[in-house]
C-alpha cells in the first residue's frame, strides 16, 4: 500500500466515524511514523508503506475511529512551542491557555517572582511558565498523584526546575505566592462534551452545576490566606482560564477577595490584588 492509497482509505474511514479533521489526522499520523514534515510526506506519495508501518498506522485509525484524542494516541502536543507529553490522566492543553503565559509575561515584578500553578494537569503552565521567565520558581499542585507524574516528566525532559504538592487546589499552602496560575475544570456537571473529551479525565473537567466550584474554593482559600494574622501578602497576580460566559461570576468572586479584573484574552483573566 502506498502512503497516497493509506491517506485516502484512512481518510475516508475516519470520515464515516464523524471524525471532522479526517485527512488532518491522517497526515499527522504519517508525519509521526515516518519522520517527515507534510511537505515531504506528500511529494513522496507514491512510497509503499512496509507491513509493519500499514499495521501500526492502522492501529492508530482504529483508536482515532473511536474517538480517542489524536494526542493520547501520538503521547505529545505541543503548547507555547514545546512538546509535552500527555495520556489518559492529564487534560489536553489547548490553544487558548496560551493567553495564561501571554498575560503572565507582561506582569511586572520587581524581583524574581514565585509561581503557583494550580491544577497542573501535564505541567504545561507552570512549565513553560518556569522556561519563558528563567529565574522564575514554580510550584506545581495537582490532586491527583498520576498528573503530577506526568508533570514531573515534562519538566524533566524540558529542563524546568520546581516543586510538586498534592493537595486540594491550594490547601495546603506551601509558600508566599507573588502569582497563582489556574486552569481549574470549569465545565457544568451537565454540559454536553464531544466524544473526544470524554476520554479526558472527568476530575480534570467538571465542576459542579455552574463549573465554579474549583475557582470558589481557590477565591476562598486566597481570601482566606490574606486575612490570617501575621500571614505573608496575597498574591498580587491571579491568571485563570474559565468560559468567558463564567466571566461576570469570576469577576464577583475576586472582588469579594480583594482582587480586580486586570486583563481578559480570550478564556483567560487576569486579575491583580486590591492595595
Amino acid at each position: 500500500m502506498t502512503i497516497a492509497q493509506f491517506l485516502t482509505e484512512a481518510t475516508e474511514l475516519l470520515q464515516k466515524a464523524g471524525v471532522e479533521s479526517a485527512r488532518l489526522d491522517v497526515l499527522i499520523l504519517l508525519e509521526d511514523l515516518l519522520e517527515r514534515d507534510r511537505s515531504r510526506v506528500l511529494a513522496h506519495a507514491e512510497q509503499l508503506l512496509t507491513k509493519e508501518q500499514v499495521h501500526k498506522l492502522n492501529n492508530y485509525i482504529v483508536q482515532r475511529s473511536r474517538h480517542t484524542p489524536l494526542a493520547y494516541i501520538r503521547g505529545h502536543v505541543a503548547f507555547f512551542g514545546r512538546d509535552f507529553i500527555v495520556n489518559e490522566h492529564v487534560l489536553i492543553p489547548r490553544p487558548e491557555t496560551e493567553a495564561v503565559i501571554e498575560l503572565l509575561k507582561e506582569c511586572s515584578f520587581s524581583k524574581p517572582p514565585c509561581i503557583a500553578d494550580v491544577g497542573t494537569g501535564s505541567g504545561c503552565i507552570g512549565i513553560t511558565a518556569a522556561l519563558e521567565l528563567p529565574t522564575t520558581r514554580v510550584h506545581f499542585y495537582d490532586t491527583d498523584k498520576a498528573a503530577l507524574e506526568v508533570a514531573l516528566s515534562n519538566a524533566r525532559r524540558l529542563h524546568a526546575h520546581g516543586e510538586y504538592y498534592r493537595g486540594n487546589v491550594l490547601d495546603p499552602w506551601r509558600h508566599d505566592y507573588d502569582v497563582v496560575l489556574a486552569n481549574l475544570p470549569y465545565i457544568p456537571d451537565v454540559y454536553p462534551i464531544n466524544k473526544a473529551a470524554g476520554f479526558e479525565p472527568e476530575l480534570a473537567l467538571f465542576s459542579g452545576e455552574d463549573g465554579l466550584n474549583h475557582y470558589r474554593l481557590l477565591w476562598r482559600q486566597i481570601k482566606a490566606r490574606a486575612g490570617k494574622s501575621g500571614e505573608p501578602d496575597k498574591p498580587a497576580h491571579v491568571i485563570i482560564e474559565a468560559f468567558p460566559a463564567q466571566h461576570a461570576d469570576l469577576d464577583g468572586l475576586a472582588a469579594a477577595a480583594g482582587y480586580r479584573l486586570h486583563a481578559t484574552r480570550g478564556y483567560v483573566q487576569h486579575f491583580m490584588s486590591l492595595p
